[in-house]
């Protein structure tokens, strides 16, 4: 397979060694695991580029609650990697997807999205808590994400929470609307998902402050959220989505529809072996 963007793969292909057996043990038993310094200086500043570009002109797969404002405005934007040179050399060349590999236990990763986020100052709304796996067209428990921070953001400024440890709960939850909307997940598969925000107490929830370049690495079963930003500056990150060894293709009524079985040579109930879809990053 080509590679369209950056340097040759061996570039980060010694990034998984930076992942300790102290990481692999808590990213096991917590389903999400911060790691400090993952990526450098030089790639902050070319991600935050994006966000400002994405932010002026929007592709095509965006979410945007308050176009143009800059506050109280909640935006992503995805599946960049193929035509944004830098988020395509950052999926790559990163080295996220070696330390994906090495957290799952799985000898290979594979890409299924990138996923720039964007909440501006003094966005009201939270993200509700909710599984990732649900709205995914996989199943297996080695596919998690690297959520890695571009900007400086607390828990209380909307950095990620966790219920830490409900990876582990053979649970499967009916996605939550994002938006508010009732009704849109009336077709979905699942449990509904428990009211976490009312109960807190009840639930081992861990928040985690973050600093530019730093990532969290997480489970798609476990329960997470965030907080809408309080705080008086852009909050930023940058999440790739990585499939394991076990992944399998389950596309299935109102999951994610950017990549459905027309678009795919991966046969529901088998390995996603798509170079074209689902690159293999890290082998």
């Amino acid at each position: 397979m080509s590679r369209p963007y950056g340097h040759p793969i061996q570039a980060s292909s010694r990034a998984g060694e930076r992942i300790t057996d102290e990481h692999k043990a808590v990213f096991a038993a917590d389903g999400v695991v911060k790691v400090t310094h993952a990526v450098s200086a030089a790639w902050i500043d070319r991600v935050l580029g994006v966000a400002d570009e994405q932010l002026r002109e929007p592709g095509k797969w965006v979410s945007d609650t308050n176009p143009g404002a800059s506050e109280n405005r909640l935006f992503t934007s995805r599946y960049r990697w193929e035509i944004d040179p830098v988020i395509g050399d950052f999926v790559f060349n990163s080295g996220m997807a070696q330390m994906a590999a090495a957290l799952m236990g799985s000898a290979t990763a594979r890409l299924y999205f990138d996923h720039l986020l964007i909440k501006e100052p003094r966005t009201a709304n939270p993200t509700p808590w909710h599984q990732d796996i649900p709205y995914w067209p996989f199943l297996g428990k080695q596919i998690c994400s690297a959520w890695v921070a571009m900007t400086p953001v607390t828990v209380a400024e909307s950095s990620l929470e966790f219920v830490r440890g409900s990876h582990s709960w053979d649970a499967y939850y009916a996605p939550e609307s994002f938006d508010g909307k009732k009704g849109f997940m009336a077709d979905f598969e699942g449990e509904k998902m428990p009211d976490v925000e009312a109960d807190r107490a009840a639930y081992d929830i861990v928040g985690f402050d973050v600093e530019p370049g730093d990532a969290l690495f997480f489970s798609s079963w476990i329960i997470h959220g965030s907080p809408g930003n309080a705080g008086d500056h852009r909050r930023v990150a940058l999440s790739t989505r990585w499939l394991g060894d076990d992944a399998v293709w389950y596309p299935h009524p109102g999951c994610d529809p950017i990549v459905c079985d027309d678009d795919t040579t991966s046969v529901p109930g088998e390995y996603p072996a798509d170079d074209h879809k689902f690159p293999l990053v890290a082998a």
